[in-house]
């Protein structure tokens, strides 16, 4: 199912629809600042192994989650003053962050150092989702298994079919991945270049 969403001004009326097929354990695709994404609520165990069997993905490997502001982020991650400071002048924007997780975190959703990749993508739709469901959203690319990259919302539509419950069509994405940044002990270490500027923590 493709529900076409307005990129710049959301409607409502249809962020209330994809949050209630969050709500029910729904794995939807969605688009970010960067790719396409698959999400399910980070709350529902089930959904979340939907995910890792559509991408063939190693449990012991989580997902990166996206939350709606830097005040959701101090919800689910313990953030210091310097980390704070970094995300604010960066957020929303094409970053995931590595942090320490807090105990609102699923377990499934950290790495054994308890650390958790966190998103606040500068892109409308996924906030006022996040915002709408109450809950941060999984964020994981729409590849193939193969690690093919998925721009276009009909061919996802199209390759997963019932295995996913909608999908957004939020128009043409930048199609490049985010930066990847570890924040933990106050000591950036960039741990993947991508579209957002990493030149501050070199």
């Amino acid at each position: 199912m493709i529900i076409k969403i307005n990129p710049e001004n959301p409607q409502p009326r249809l962020i209330r629809q994809v949050s209630d097929i969050l709500k029910d354990g729904g794995v939807i695709a969605y688009p970010t600042d960067t790719y396409y994404g698959i999400g399910c609520d980070i709350m529902n165990k089930k959904a979340i192994q939907r995910i890792y069997q559509l991408k063939q993905r190693d449990k012991k490997k989580p997902f990166s989650f996206i939350c709606s502001d830097l005040k959701n982020i101090s919800d689910y991650a313990k953030v210091s003053n310097y980390q704070y400071k970094n995300m604010r002048r960066l957020l929303p924007g094409p970053y995931t962050f590595i942090l320490e997780g807090s105990k609102l975190v699923p377990k499934i959703m950290l790495t054994k150092r308890k650390t958790a990749g966190i998103r606040v993508p500068d892109h409308p739709i996924c906030l006022e989702l996040v915002a709408g469901l109450g809950h941060p959203v999984i964020s994981t690319s729409a590849t193939k298994p193969d690690g093919e990259i998925f721009h276009d919302p009909s061919f996802i539509d199209e390759y997963f079919g019932s295995r996913i419950d909608a999908v957004i069509d939020g128009g043409p994405v930048q199609g490049e991945p985010s930066s990847v940044v570890s924040l933990m002990d106050d000591i950036p270490e960039i741990l993947r270049k991508g579209v957002g500027d990493v030149s501050m923590f070199e």
